[in-house]
């Protein structure tokens, strides 16, 4: 396909898009699903004060509400590929708008079961599970509950905190209508005067461009644009945190930290060990700007200047059908069940690939996998596309063998380890890649790319983790999250992160106005965690073989059966030490002499 403009979306041809009817035949089929789950609300309330009458009784519950669980996630699902694919299309936004309406309601009417669970005594469930051995699947959810006693409320506040599930919603919404629906952009300008188009989807290619006037050009036209919007920006995340908290203090948290990590049972001290175990590391990545500085010849390192190759003539168009194909090569090692499900995800239409107009910007797995996962691209042919390939296909396969391999209450796994499996297709790759070619300059490109990575998921990510444990701060302090004071911020951490060699434009202060990521509620510090256990987990595969694959694919196949820790011990990576951390930023230590020492003359 021609990538150099964006088509509208009957101009994709079908072969590369998703096919939804895996979901729901069609648009009717769904309405008709819609309707009926409407009176689901009804049927919950024939549940209400009964849980604790009987194991039966109880049994019954659970599977109901596995059942509804399933159906409200596809209905979710189908409306949320169909918006995205189009953003611009109203009729999507509002059937996406119905989904979450219904989701809202239902798990409103449930709210009452998680205080009627919480209320049956010890020994009478320890009995329940005795009469009924079927229990025993529910035995890790049901303990899960009642961990969280001291946070859960009274039936009707738990219905009343379910009911705000929508609104709480809105400021994610709204600043993603802004950023992938409302905002333009000027073309970028090169150096000789073309025009090039500039969207969330091109601004990362661009980026990467060897023409260093066009990459100026589109980092200034996105930053003054985004500036244009920065007040409403900075309103949707005030109001994302305002709700965080209000949700942390009803809950009886402390911090809103420690509500949105005591979900997914991974202690706080995991988040604010890794911010100080980078700002120890900071040297290596001084290092890395300084020899970037060198290898492009510049006598200022700008923003701009930290995505380009700094090989010349390194860089080459990589088809997506080539990409596909070397995807599949890297990843053999993980056997043939492994690379089987990836033919079949190729060639049955899981994958949304090109960008058109409208399109949500980015990528992503649907993380559902029922009946299989979505996969989501805007696939520009560079060597970032095929590797965006290899993450996203991990985060689809690893929900393909979590929801295969485990009952529908524990297949869905924490967001924790939700980056582990996607990153170690990504170091998979890198090896392949680096272990088939002799050539000085292709290996100096291909070097530079993987401290790309280390530097965007280990630096960069921790680097978004501490503003938004700042920006959390902020809000339980009382203070408003304004444009001047995230602006003030962010320009003060890039500072740091980044050193003494780079130039901070001030426009990348305005950084935070175009990360989706901040709607998250902590999401960002689990790309550093996940790369450093990915990082061990490849290097335990490359050197062990088949029993550490083996390993993995339990690994792959726990969902949330267990915490988030103990599932990657089972894998052969304890993340409870700050081993796999410090190993990975010694990485790229050595990454970063060994790309010093090549001869590029």
């Amino acid at each position: 396909m021609d990538l150099s403009i964006i088509p509208e979306r009957n101009e994709i041809p079908e072969e590369y898009t998703w096919d939804l009817r895996d979901i729901f035949p069609d648009d009717e089929a769904w309405f008709a699903e819609y309707r009926a789950l409407l009176t689901v609300p009804e049927e919950i309330a024939a549940y209400m004060g009964t849980l604790g009458e009987s194991a039966g009784r109880l049994l019954a519950w659970l599977k109901f509400s596995d059942e509804i669980g399933v159906r409200t996630e596809k209905l979710l699902g189908y409306a949320s590929c169909k918006s995205d694919q189009d953003i611009a299309d109203g009729g999507y936004q509002d059937m996406r708008s119905k989904a979450m309406a219904c989701y809202v309601a239902i798990a409103g009417a449930a709210s009452f079961s998680t205080p009627e669970l919480l209320a049956i005594p010890d020994e009478t469930l320890d009995r329940f599970y005795a009469e009924c051995p079927a229990l025993e699947t529910y035995r890790r959810t049901l303990t899960q509950v009642r961990r969280m006693r001291e946070h859960i409320l009274s039936p009707a506040e738990e219905k009343l905190l379910a009911a705000a599930g929508e609104m709480a919603g809105a400021p994610d919404a709204i600043a993603g209508a802004l950023r992938n629906a409302d905002l333009r952009f000027e073309d970028a300008i090169d150096s000789e005067g073309g025009h090039h188009p500039l969207s969330a989807g091109t601004f990362g290619p661009l980026m990467e461009s060897p023409d260093r006037a066009l990459r100026k050009s589109a980092f200034e036209n996105c930053y003054a644009r985004y500036g244009a919007f920065k007040n409403t920006v900075a309103a949707t995340l005030d109001a994302q945190f305002k709700q965080l908290r209000y949700f942390s203090e009803a809950r009886h948290y402390p911090t809103t930290l420690a509500a949105a990590l005591d979900h997914n049972e991974v202690p706080e001290s995991v988040y604010l060990n890794l911010i100080e175990a980078v700002h120890q590391n900071l040297d290596a990545m001084y290092r890395y700007v300084a020899l970037r500085k060198k290898l492009l010849g510049v006598e200022e390192l700008h923003m701009y200047d930290v995505y380009t190759p700094v090989v010349k003539d390194a860089a080459v168009k990589i088809p997506y059908e080539e990409a596909k194909a070397t995807v599949l090569e890297a990843l053999s090692i993980l056997g043939e069940d492994y690379v089987e499900l990836l033919k079949t995800g190729f060639n049955s239409r899981w994958i949304d690939v090109y960008e058109n107009r409208g399109k949500r910007s980015g990528a992503y797995s649907s993380g559902s996998a029922r009946p299989h996962p979505y996969v989501l691209l805007n696939q520009k042919d560079t060597l970032d596309s095929m590797f965006t390939i290899a993450h996203e296909m991990g985060h689809a396969l690893h929900s393909y063998y979590s929801c295969h391999k485990q009952p529908v209450n524990t297949s869905d796994y924490v967001i924790f380890v939700a980056e582990v499996a996607s990153t170690c297709n990504e170091i998979l790759l890198m090896r392949h890649l680096l272990g088939r070619t002799a050539d000085v300059k292709e290996r100096a490109y291909l070097i530079n790319h993987f401290l790309d990575q280390f530097k965007g998921t280990i630096y960069r990510q921790t680097m978004f983790a501490e503003f938004e444990l700042e920006m959390g701060r902020m809000a339980e302090r009382g203070e408003a999250l304004t444009a001047d004071a995230l602006c003030e911020k962010y320009l003060a951490l890039n500072r740091l992160y980044f050193g003494p060699e780079m130039v901070s434009d001030p426009e990348i202060a305005l950084e935070w106005a175009r990360i989706p990521h901040f709607f998250y509620d902590y999401y960002v510090y689990q790309y550093a965690t996940g790369f450093s256990a990915a990082a061990a987990l490849a290097e335990r595969i490359l050197t062990l073989g088949e029993p550490a694959v083996r390993d993995y694919k339990r690994f792959l196949s726990g969902g949330c059966s267990t915490d988030p820790i103990s599932l990657l011990k089972i894998a052969g990576v304890d993340m409870g030490s700050p081993a796999p951390v410090n190993a990975a930023l010694h990485l790229f230590g050595e990454l970063v002499d060994e790309l010093a020492g090549l001869d590029l003359t």
